[in-house]
């Protein structure tokens, strides 16, 4: 790789986390603003490469997201969790260095389903058994922040 080649990809990345940016063409207009020549083609090969993904944001457009940032869980996601939690969990635990979710009989699988499809940066996974949940933290720091998201969203609203 080239370092003009590097240097653009920098670019690419430092502007995307700076900013939602929803096409390609925006992303060329801004990195020519910068100096940089680039045609579509080339931007395209980049996103490519550096494993750039396009999804949807809440308000229906588009936007392109660096790989290491977590992809937006989708509305319907959040509102399944919140659904769930207030239809099937009873208590919301811990222990040593996981989360323990409670639920009613049978239960648990729907609940880690939601969970997992949220996809929290803060949570590794989750196990199901047939009425309790383990919820993996990805760090010892992260489990009291799991810990508070779900008790929250315990509270009937």
């Amino acid at each position: 790789m080239t370092p003009q080649e590097r240097k653009r990809e920098r670019l690419i990345l430092e502007i995307l986390r700076r900013q939602p940016v929803g096409t390609q063409a925006e992303l060329v207009r801004q990195l020519r603003r910068m100096g940089m020549k680039v045609t579509q083609a080339t931007v395209s090969r980049d996103l490519r490469r550096l494993g750039v993904v396009k999804v949807r944001t809440d308000q229906g457009g588009y936007r392109y997201l660096p790989p290491e940032e977590p992809l937006p869980p989708p509305r319907e996601a959040q509102d399944r969790l919140v659904r769930s939690f207030q239809e099937f969990v009873t208590e919301v635990d811990f222990g040593v260095d996981l989360v323990l979710v409670k639920t009613l009989t049978g239960r648990a699988n729907a609940v880690a389903a939601a969970i997992d499809e949220v996809r929290w940066p803060d949570v590794a996974g989750t196990v199901a058994g047939d009425d309790t949940i383990i919820v993996v933290p990805r760090t010892k720091a992260a489990q009291r922040k799991v810990l508070e998201r779900l008790r929250k969203l315990l509270v009937k609203t």
